[in-house]
């Protein structure tokens, strides 16, 4: 074996690794414990693995709908799902973020936001996030498992954007090891590309609706962009739950754009 081809092994090794890292950090799934996880650099991978999620999503609408589960229901059974998978990561954040916000002292944002306890907006967050996901979802006709695929990718897209974009607001914290290991620009890509395939992919399936494929898109990365943009500057930076909240917020608002696009 030459030393280029070992050279290649060993990168391939490790990115493995860190999908499985991803894996194992970002969802409930279980993982081996004799496989190798890397977990330095993960969140470059988060887009890709919220495209899988979204897929896998979208194979279990199209299940539920052959046996003839009503829209709505099937739409909060799906949204549910993937709450389940994440086991509320995300949805953590926004929730920890929302009750920070609240606050109007901004020197003591920080302070409530690291605490466990949920206060009353961050219930009223977690609230409106889900009801704004589950009526989106419920509104479309076509296009659901795009929709799913993008919004979670989208979402998690612009997770990475705020952790390549922001400054990280805790010398410590749990977010604070995707900071150390951003790769400005380059970690956009390999998300960025996945995504604008998706949309390819629908455009080719049905290209009598390219509004609604360009649309996701350009709202994708334009809702992610704004959202990672509008938290950094309430806060003067980023924390891990406001990375959650990034998710969660574009995952919605992307689905309600949808809603609008669709063929």
């Amino acid at each position: 074996m030459t030393l280029l081809s070992q050279d290649y092994l060993a990168k391939i090794k490790i990115i493995t690794a860190q999908l499985l890292g991803a894996i194992a950090f970002y969802t409930v799934l279980p993982i081996p414990h004799s496989w190798r996880l890397e977990f330095n650099g993960i969140a470059r991978y988060a887009p890709l693995l919220g495209v899988w999620l979204g897929a896998a999503l979208g194979a279990m609408d199209w299940g539920l709908s052959t046996l003839g589960m009503p829209v709505l229901t099937r739409s909060a059974v799906i949204i549910l799902s993937g709450l389940a998978l994440t086991g509320g990561l995300h949805l953590d954040g926004a929730m920890d973020t929302a009750d920070g916000l609240a606050v109007t002292d901004p020197n003591r944002r920080l302070t409530v936001m690291a605490d466990s306890a949920t206060g009353a907006f961050g219930a009223m967050a977690a609230i409106a996030i889900l009801m704004l996901k589950i009526s989106a979802l419920a509104d479309l006709q076509a296009g659901r498992w795009v929709a799913l695929m993008a919004a979670a990718g989208w979402g998690r897209w612009g997770q990475v954007v705020a952790i390549a974009r922001y400054a990280y607001l805790k010398p410590q914290g749990k977010g604070a090891f995707h900071k150390a290991a951003s790769q400005p620009y380059w970690d956009w890509i390999p998300g960025l590309t996945v995504l604008i395939g998706v949309s390819g992919l629908a455009l080719w399936l049905h290209p009598d609706a390219a509004a609604f494929s360009v649309g996701i898109a350009i709202g994708g990365a334009g809702i992610a962009g704004a959202t990672a943009a509008w938290f950094a500057h309430q806060l003067g930076g980023h924390t891990g739950d406001t990375y959650g909240a990034v998710v969660e917020w574009t995952e919605a608002l992307l689905l309600m754009l949808v809603t609008l696009l669709q063929p």
